[in-house]
């Protein structure tokens, strides 16, 4: 569904009776009593039902304004990890089901804007009564309305998944409309942002009609350890001065299981090593890396025997840590 007010014409900051009355120019134009053989004319008909529906209700043209529902009048639902559709309704959310007709048209009026059937009555005299559905209007038109095939509503979901869940077997669960919960696969590559149409699994169609998609919007759930980008996974791995000075192997969590990092003797904070392949999945079948940022901790509390070395090797063996740039 394209943007209300470039369907009916108008720019945002139109009033209520600019709106009304381009909604009347373009409903009488693209009437199907009026396109008996156009199907695009139905089509364009009712995209202007549903911009209507929206943008002349003042509540709804006010909860679009402020990126609550989207241009078909869907809430814009979340779904966290296992929960799939946490806020979904299909009696409340389900336009096609309550205040909607087969068209995408309300079934009522839009507040403050005129009721939709009253406006077909004013606008479009008898085109109703050759449909053979009511004296003068909103019933024949209903009727001629009614009996067309309507695709169902599509869902929009927001899904946060795990780090492991992309690393392991790229699959994350959702229920989808009808209460159906399913295992999704999730392509090798998927980046932060990326959508996954699930089709036929939306709303169902009207009179025949086919069911609308599930469009999942993929989010990253934070992570404990690890940073991601790209296919890149960043740790940082604290370690003691001695391990820093000495040398050490340190366990290293992965995301497909720890691992023993061997530390070079004399390595300084920052230090970048990197793991090759412990990364997520690639677009084109490898992983990402593993990047393990070294960052040197020392003793929480003081130490006398720590501080007399350090004073004793500040006097015997002093060595510049910063280059010339911080003069």
């Amino acid at each position: 569904m394209r943007d209300p007010y470039s369907v009916l014409g108008v720019p945002k900051s139109a009033t209520e009776q600019d709106i009304k009355r381009a909604f009347r120019k373009l409903a009488k134009q693209y009437h199907p009593d009026q396109n008996a053989n156009n199907p695009e004319a139905q089509s364009r008909f009712s995209e202007i039902n549903q911009a209507y529906e929206i943008i002349g209700d003042k509540d709804k043209r006010q909860k679009f304004d402020r990126g609550e529902i989207d241009a078909e009048g869907k809430p814009k639902f979340q779904a966290h990890g296992f929960e799939g559709f946490s806020d979904f309704d299909p009696f409340r959310d389900a336009g096609a089901t309550r205040g909607f007709r087969a068209s995408g048209g309300p079934a009522g009026g839009a507040s403050g804007g005129g009721g939709f059937d009253d406006i077909l009555n004013d606008i479009l005299g008898g085109f109703g009564a050759r449909r053979g559905g009511g004296p003068s209007g909103s019933a024949g038109a209903g009727a001629g309305r009614s009996s067309m095939p309507q695709g169902g509503k599509s869902v929009d979901v927001l899904l946060q998944v795990t780090l492991e869940e992309l690393a392991r077997d790229g699959k994350a669960r959702v229920t989808l409309p009808s209460g159906k919960t399913v295992d999704m696969k999730i392509p090798a590559g998927t980046e932060e942002g990326d959508k996954i149409r699930l089709r036929g699994q939306g709303h169902p169609g009207l009179n025949g009609g086919p069911a609308g998609d599930v469009v999942v919007e993929i989010r990253f759930r934070p992570h404990k350890l690890f940073e991601v980008k790209g296919s890149d996974l960043h740790l940082n791995l604290p370690l003691t001065l001695y391990e820093a000075v000495l040398g050490a192997k340190v366990r290293t969590p992965t995301l497909d299981g720890a691992v023993n990092l061997t530390i070079p003797a004399g390595s300084s904070g920052g230090k970048i090593m990197r793991l090759k392949g412990k990364g997520l999945p690639t677009k084109t079948g490898g992983h990402g890396d593993l990047l393990v940022r070294l960052d040197i901790v020392l003793p929480p509390h003081g130490d006398d025997e720590l501080d007399t070395l350090m004073k004793a090797w500040r006097e015997i063996t002093p060595y510049p840590a910063r280059g010339p740039e911080f003069d």
